[in-house]
């Protein structure tokens, strides 16, 4: 089945594929539904950093994992792409994504600077200074 229009939302146009399998279909449904996106079809590369498998003669590569994440933070995910040179024992190549983190700051950890740190006219008074003295 070719990808249909309906999908590019959840898959763009970056898959290695032209055609979807009954697999394909499934994790894009599996993405819909719990609104996430599949970051690693979203990304232009040549086709040698988008394969994920080859078979055990080398001729067929095919591109099947894939790294999902949820839509809202879909924007931090800067890249994706396989990296075949780890030595893994496998056919499969290590799928890797650069990630760009957020972090929020509360106002509870910053306390806020009212422009005065210390109320140094409070040393004019007797009491105080002696307390401060101490």
């Amino acid at each position: 089945m070719r990808i249909q229009n309906i999908f590019k939302p959840t898959i763009r146009d970056e898959s290695l594929h032209q055609d979807i399998s009954d697999n394909g279909v499934r994790i894009v449904n599996f993405a819909t539904s719990k609104n996430l996106v599949v970051k690693s079809t979203m990304f232009p590369h040549r086709d040698i950093h988008k394969y994920t498998w080859t078979s055990p003669d080398g001729k067929t590569h095919n591109q099947i994992d894939h790294i999902l994440i949820d839509r809202r933070w879909h924007s931090s995910v800067l890249d994706v792409q396989s990296f075949r040179g780890a030595a893994c024992d496998t056919d499969h190549y290590l799928v890797v994504a650069k990630v760009r983190e957020r972090l929020a700051v509360s106002e509870q950890a910053a306390p806020k600077f009212d422009g005065e740190r210390f109320n140094l006219r409070m040393l004019n008074d007797l009491e105080v200074r002696k307390q401060y003295q101490i």
